[in-house]
C-alpha cells in the first residue's frame, strides 16, 4: 500500500525547495513501507507477546516482589521490550502521516495503526497499575536485594508519583480504549483541518506555513494582506475549531475530575514532574516583567518602523535596515554545526548524523504537518526532525532548536525505552541551548553595528516569542479551561479571552485589530498537549541561567552538560541543575533568566 507524493506546489513553495535542495527524510530505518512484511511481522509479534505477557504476569507482581527471586526485574525488562516495539510501530505511522496529513491512504494507515497499538497496549495496562499497588516498603526491599531491579529504580520511583491519581483497572482500560475515538480522533480532525486550509495572497494559493512566513516580509502591504488572509480563513473555520477546543477541554475536565486533580494544569505539572509552585513562580515572574521586556521592546520597534503603534502583523516584521536574503540550506547546516562544534565536537558529530543519514524532512509540501518537531522514536533507532524550511534567519534558529532536541534524544536513548523520555520542561533545555549557541556564534561574527543590531533584535523577538508569548498562551489556556467547566464557550468568548491575554502581554505598542481574535485557532499545542506551552518559557529562562554559568565557568561545564542530557528521565530537575549551582524553586532563578532578555534590550536602546 505504498503512496507516491505528487504535490501541486505553489510557485513560491516549489522554488524554495528546489533552490535550497531541501532534504526529505528516509523512514526505512523504522520500516521499509506501510505495507512491508516487517511491519506486519512486528504487529503480529506485539500482539502475541502482549497476550503472553498478560497471561504470565497479571495478578502475580505483588507475590514476585515479596519473593525477591529476580522475577520482577524480568517482568519489567519484558515490558520495556514491548514498549520499544510498540513505540517503533506508532512512531513510524505518525511520521508517515506527518509527511502528508491530506493523503487519505496515509490517514487511514495512521488511524488503523493507532487502533491496533491501542488494542495491544490495553493488554499491558494492568502492569503499571499493579506495580503501584505494591507496598512501597516491599518494592524498596526488592530493589535493595536485586541489582537488576535496582536498575529501574528511577522509573519505579517516578511511576509511583502517579499512584494517587490512578483509577481501578477497568476504568483505566475504558479510558485507554476510548482514547482512539475520543481525544485522538479530535486531534486528528484538528490536524487534517489545519493542513487542508489554503490562503490566497495576491492570487497566490499557499498553505499555513507559507502564509505565516509572509508576516516576516519586508513589505508592510504584503504583511497586511497575509494577516487578513489568515484571519479570513480562520474565521471561516471558527465553528469546527471551537467545537474541537470545547470538546477536548471537556474531555480533559472529565479525566481530571475522575483522577482527583484540583487545578486545570495539575495533570500537566505531574507529567512534567514539576511542582505547581515552581510554574506559578515562573508565570508570575514573566508577567511582572512584561513592561520591561515586551512592552519596552515593541515600543522601540514601533519607533524603528516610524509608527506610533504597530499593527499585529508587524510584530515580527524585519527591521528597516536589516539585511534581507534567503539562507541556503547548506549554509544553515554549516552555521548550526559550526556553532555546536565550538561548544563540543561530540555535539556537532551527533547533529551531523541527521544531515548525512536523511533523518531530516525540511522540504515544503502541501499536506505536510506545519511547524517543526524532533521525534525521538525509540532507543533502538534514532530521532527524526521535521521542519518547514523557507530560508529565513528564524528557520536557521528552528533548525538549531530541533537538532538540540535530536542530540538530547540520542544521548538519552541509552537509558532505554522506559527511562529515556524527559519531562517537557527539561526536554526544551537542549533545544533552547542549541539556539543560544547558534545565536552567540553569529553575534560574535557580526562585522558591523547594523548587523549586530539585526541579530540582537531577532534574538529578542525569538525570546519574547518563547517566554512572554508562551506564558500568555498558558494564561489563555488556564482561563479557557477554567471557564469551560461552567459550560461551552462561544467562538466570540474564546476570542475575547485571547485578546485580553495577548493585549496584556504584548503591551500598548501593538494594536490587536480586527481578525486577530481568531489567531488562537492554529496553535497545535492547545490541542495536542494542553498546558505544554509553559515548558518553552521554563526552558528558555533555564538556558539563560545555564548559559551564564557556561560563560563564566572554567573547565568541566561541557561534561556536566552532557551528563545532564544523558540522564534522560532518570533525575528530577533539582538533581540535574544542582551541579551548575541552579535551583528552579528559587523565585530569583527566573528573574536571572529574564534579566538576560532585558540586557539585550538595553543594548539595543543604547544603539539608537
Amino acid at each position: 500500500m505504498k503512496t507516491t507524493i505528487t504535490p501541486t506546489r505553489s510557485a513560491v513553495e516549489a522554488s524554495a525547495a528546489e533552490a535550497n535542495g531541501l532534504p526529505e527524510w528516509n523512514l526505512a530505518d523504522l520500516y521499509p513501507a506501510m505495507d512491508s512484511p516487517e511491519l506486519s511481522r512486528d504487529l503480529d509479534k506485539a500482539r502475541a507477546d502482549a497476550t503472553s505477557f498478560q497471561d504470565r504476569w497479571r495478578g502475580r507482581l505483588a507475590d514476585e516482589a515479596s519473593a525477591g527471586q529476580g522475577q520482577l526485574a524480568e517482568a519489567i525488562t519484558a515490558y520495556e521490550s514491548l514498549e520499544e516495539l510498540l513505540g517503533r510501530i506508532i512512531s513510524y505511522a505518525g511520521l508517515v502521516y506527518s509527511g502528508d496529513t491530506s493523503d487519505p491512504t496515509r490517514a487511514k494507515f495512521y488511524g488503523d495503526i493507532q487502533s491496533d497499538v491501542t488494542d495491544i497496549a490495553s493488554k499491558l495496562l494492568f502492569f503499571t497499575l499493579e506495580l503501584n499497588r505494591i507496598d512501597d516498603a516491599v518494592i524498596d526491599a526488592a530493589m535493595d536485594r536485586d541489582p537488576a531491579l535496582a536498575h529501574y529504580r528511577p522509573w519505579l520511583v517516578d511511576l509511583r508519583k502517579d499512584k494517587p491519581y490512578q483509577l481501578e483497572d477497568r476504568v483505566e482500560e475504558l479510558f485507554h480504549d476510548k482514547s482512539v475515538t475520543g481525544a485522538g480522533a479530535w486531534n486528528r480532525l484538528f490536524d487534517e483541518t489545519l493542513t487542508s486550509l489554503r490562503f490566497t495572497v495576491d492570487g497566490e494559493d499557499m498553505a499555513l506555513e507559507a502564509a505565516l512566513n509572509m508576516l516576516q516580509d519586508p513589505e508592510p502591504e504584503k504583511r497586511r494582506k497575509a494577516a487578513n488572509a489568515l484571519a479570513n480563513v480562520f474565521s471561516a473555520n471558527l465553528r469546527v475549531f471551537t467545537l474541537i477546543t470545547n470538546t477536548l477541554a471537556k474531555d480533559k475536565e472529565i479525566s481530571d475530575r475522575w483522577r482527583g486533580f484540583s487545578d486545570v494544569a495539575d495533570s500537566r505539572h505531574l507529567a512534567n514532574r514539576v511542582e505547581r509552585e515552581v510554574v506559578d513562580a515562573l508565570t508570575e515572574a514573566v508577567a511582572e516583567a512584561y513592561p520591561r521586556i515586551s512592552h519596552r521592546y515593541y515600543a522601540m520597534k514601533a519607533k524603528w518602523l516610524g509608527v506610533d503603534q504597530l499593527e499585529y502583523w508587524d510584530r515580527n516584521a524585519p527591521l528597516p535596515d536589516a539585511k534581507r536574503r534567503d539562507i541556503p540550506w547548506d549554509e544553515a547546516r554549516s552555521t548550526v554545526l559550526s556553532a555546536y562544534s565550538g561548544f563540543a565536537p561530540e555535539m556537532a558529530e551527533i547533529a551531523e548524523r541527521f544531515f548525512d543519514n536523511s533523518w531530516i524532512d525540511a522540504a515544503i509540501r502541501p499536506g505536510k504537518a506545519p511547524g517543526a518537531f524532533a521525534h525521538p522514536t525509540v532507543p533502538s533507532a534514532h530521532p527524526y526532525v521535521l521542519l518547514n524550511y523557507m530560508g529565513k534567519p528564524r528557520d536557521v534558529m528552528t533548525l538549531a532548536h530541533e537538532l538540540g532536541h535530536g542530540v538530547h534524544q540520542v544521548l538519552a536513548g541509552r537509558q532505554g525505552a522506559l527511562m529515556a523520555p524527559t519531562p517537557l520542561t527539561l526536554a526544551e533545555t537542549a533545544s533552547v541551548f542549541g539556539e543560544m549557541l547558534t545565536f552567540r556564534s553569529l553575534l560574535d561574527q557580526a562585522k558591523t553595528d547594523a548587523e549586530r543590531k539585526t541579530l540582537l533584535a531577532s534574538k529578542v523577538e525569538d525570546m519574547i516569542n518563547t517566554v512572554v508569548r508562551q506564558i500568555a498562551f498558558y494564561q489563555f489556556e488556564r482561563r479557557l479551561h477554567t471557564e469551560r467547566r461552567a459550560g461551552e464557550l462561544t467562538a466570540e468568548r474564546i476570542g475575547e479571552i485571547w485578546l485580553e491575554v495577548q493585549g496584556k502581554s504584548l503591551g500598548p505598542a501593538i494594536r490587536l485589530g480586527d481578525g486577530y481574535e481568531t489567531y488562537w485557532t492554529y496553535v497545535p499545542h492547545f490541542i495536542h498537549t494542553p498546558f505544554y506551552v509553559y515548558a518553552y518559557a521554563f526552558g528558555d529562562c533555564l538556558v539563560n541561567s545555564l548559559y551564564a554559568v557556561y560563560r563564566t565557568s572554567e573547565a568541566g561545564f561541557q561534561e556536566k552538560y552532557f551528563a545532564m542530557l544523558k540522564a534522560g528521565g532518570t533525575k528530577h530537575h533539582s538533581q540535574l541543575l544542582a551541579p551548575f549551582g541552579l535551583d528552579a524553586s528559587d523565585p530569583a532563578f527566573w528573574s536571572k533568566g529574564l534579566a538576560m532578555i532585558s540586557r539585550f534590550i538595553d543594548e539595543l536602546e543604547a544603539m539608537d
